[in-house]
């Protein structure tokens, strides 16, 4: 099968379109034909092994210690069911399905994945390029939304909102009754106020340091400063830290805190009843996927390199198929 070979840890260039032997599912999982994968900023952490040190050598230990032992990148894809395990009951060839997958295996035209694992299948009226999505974005913008408690009137600020994560996050307060200001780089704002931020910040121009306003909920996507996220929390606020480092996470609990502020760092689970509730919310159109570009296979360097480069608006699809 054709595949994107991650070769090395490194820049773009170390994945090569190459070919792999077709997996055979074992009796207990399904076989995906991939027609969607994602390019995330996490794939290109990944990819050059730019890890949070408290998680760097279990992961580094998983992936390979001197090159990838896993082969293949891609962590959130979609697709059509090719084959099943002679113990699998939940799906059936022909089925369309959303899957991630801690092995990764998104950029090859076929991988497999445990019946029990993340994976769901996707309603006729949402595309597989919408779906693969959901994994990453979707998943763990809901997880935020949910942890710090977003609700009807809350100021929340959304640091790093023009991502995979952030646009879904800005659509998922919204829903929920807040006011949203959105914090990302010039060329974003305009996305960010037509799928709801009601403000938005240029942070190339204005600084956290800048900012004068409290707020209720501060969702940190990127990982800024503790303290001057806590210093723009009202008492009784809470700070969603979603790309943690050891220092935030010991600052999180440890440190003094005002009356009442929270702080939370916790991972998103894969959940059946998390990819459902953004589905039905993509399938009432109440919320809306943000497409930036399609490369095709052949083209994972060159998407790479535009994802590493900071400027994707949401999402930025791999068409496999």
């Amino acid at each position: 099968m054709k595949a994107a070979i991650w070769t090395a840890y490194g820049p773009p260039e170390v994945l090569k379109s190459g070919e792999l032997p077709k997996p055979v599912p074992l009796v207990n999982e399904v076989l995906i034909k991939t027609v969607a994968a994602t390019v995330t900023a996490g794939d290109c952490e990944l990819r050059r092994f730019d890890i949070a040190n408290w998680i760097w050598l279990p992961v580094r230990l998983f992936m390979g210690i001197f090159k990838p032992r896993i082969k293949v990148l891609g962590q959130e894809f979609s697709g059509r069911v090719e084959a099943v395990g002679e113990k699998v009951s939940k799906f059936k060839t022909g089925d369309r399905v959303l899957a991630t997958a801690m092995k990764m295996g998104g950029y090859a035209e076929y991988v497999c994945i445990k019946e029990s694992g993340a994976i769901s299948l996707i309603p006729d009226t949402i595309s597989f390029e919408q779906a693969a999505t959901i994994p990453t974005g979707g998943i763990n913008a809901l997880h935020f939304v949910r942890t710090s408690k977003v609700s009807t009137d809350d100021q929340v600020l959304i640091i790093g909102a023009g991502g995979s994560i952030g646009t879904y996050a800005i659509q998922l307060c919204k829903l929920r009754g807040a006011n949203v200001t959105a914090m990302d780089s010039g060329d974003k704002l305009s996305m960010l106020s037509d799928i709801g931020a009601d403000h938005t910040i240029n942070y190339l121009k204005t600084n956290l340091r800048d900012l004068h306003e409290d707020y209720d909920v501060i969702i940190d996507i990127v990982g800024s400063a503790y303290g001057l996220c806590m210093d723009l929390l009202r008492p009784a606020g809470r700070l969603m830290i979603g790309n943690p480092t050891l220092t935030s996470m010991i600052k999180a609990i440890w440190s003094p805190k005002k009356t009442g502020q929270k702080a939370f760092f916790s991972l998103a689970d894969y959940t059946q009843e998390g990819f459902d509730a953004i589905l039905q919310l993509l399938v009432d159109e109440e919320i809306e996927v943000v497409m930036d570009r399609s490369y095709a296979l052949d083209d994972i360097v060159t998407a790479h390199q535009y994802v590493e480069a900071g400027e994707k608006k949401g999402n930025v699809i791999v068409k496999i198929e």
